[in-house]
């Protein structure tokens, strides 16, 4: 079997390859694939020099997965090709996740839904997966009625200049700004662009694929992106209203037993989750459970996902097991 990982120098797709190396997909031949001026050089996975190939080489390679970490317009272009070569692919970007024949999975919560015919799949945005992630086994106990978010998004979620924008700030550095403000000991209400009605694109990104994901396209849900000086993972407030009551204990409970999901809530002893203790981390971790007393049926919760991790390269290579362990790839005979 061969997998593509398409975009596989940026800070995705590089956790991409370190997450391919720790899960056990079976055997497989990597196929690393990135932009024109890195083809040809090479990067090191499990132990081993692999060439760097372009999208035009990998294609020919007709690999069975390809994963996509390399913007929307590469894989728009790119991905119906991957296809038609016999691929199934798993994208990461936002090119394909609000498109109503494109699935958008977080396995845990729907990969059931997955089929042979799926020959794109889309992977959600990193902020909106933690959020679905310990949203889901609640609405199928409460019933969802709204929901009010307040991201804290890490820079790693903007890629490499964003990182070094807060690393040069740090260090006393005048360089490239991938902002259009200073983040080191500062934080900004903007994530994405801004569109005609105040919001921003992230912002929307987490409604519109929050009801997608909980199939539940009524669902009331706003939200806020807030971009602070983190690395380690993504962060959000969130208020729910339930159409029925939940109780906290109850709430900790049912989470503490949903497959993904670490509950953190003891605030005597200072737990909680915090990016720094998320990141590097797979699970998304809960607490701060608590009712809101000026709301009837609504609580309050806060939730961490290291955004390159679960956020990102690990569902993404989730999905591809699914489709492993479900025989879900069509194979070259059929």
């Amino acid at each position: 079997m061969k997998i593509a990982v398409v975009g596989a120098t940026g800070l995705v797709g590089r956790e991409m390859l370190t997450v391919l190396a720790e899960r056990n997909l079976g055997a497989f031949r990597l196929l690393p694939v990135a932009s024109p001026g890195s083809s040809g050089k090479t990067l090191l996975f499990k132990d081993e020099e692999h060439s760097i190939l372009s999208n035009e080489q990998a294609v020919q390679e007709k690999p069975e997965i390809v994963i996509f970490s390399a913007g929307a317009q590469v894989s728009l272009e790119w991905a119906p090709r991957y296809v038609d070569a016999g691929g199934t692919v798993i994208d990461n970007s936002s090119a394909w996740r609000m498109n109503n024949e494109v699935p958008l999975i977080v396995p845990e919560i729907n990969g059931n839904i997955l089929t042979k015919k799926d020959k794109i799949i889309a992977n959600p945005n990193c902020s909106t997966i933690g959020v679905v992630v310990a949203l889901a086994p609640l609405h199928r106990k409460y019933q969802i009625r709204r929901i009010v978010i307040s991201t804290y998004q890490s820079v790693t979620g903007s890629g490499i200049r964003a990182v070094r924008q807060l690393e040069n700030e740090r260090a006393g550095i005048l360089g490239e700004m991938a902002y259009p403000h200073p983040i080191d000991l500062n934080l900004f209400p903007h994530g994405g662009y801004f569109l005609p009605d105040g919001y921003t694109s992230e912002e929307i990104k987490l409604v519109n694929e929050t009801r997608k994901i909980l199939a539940a396209p009524s669902l009331q849900i706003t939200g806020t992106v807030v971009r602070v000086p983190v690395m380690g993972g993504h962060s959000a407030a969130i208020n729910v209203e339930f159409e029925t009551p939940a109780d906290p204990a109850e709430v900790r409970l049912l989470l503490s037993k949903s497959e993904g999901v670490v509950v953190l809530d003891d605030p005597e002893k200072n737990v909680y989750p915090m990016p720094l203790y998320a990141r590097g981390k797979d699970e998304v971790f809960v607490g701060r459970i608590r009712k809101d007393e000026s709301m009837p049926n609504t609580l309050n919760l806060f939730v961490v996902t290291d955004n390159l991790r679960k956020g990102a390269a690990t569902n993404a290579i989730q999905i591809a097991q699914y489709l492993l362990v479900h025989d879900l790839l069509i194979k070259r005979e059929e």
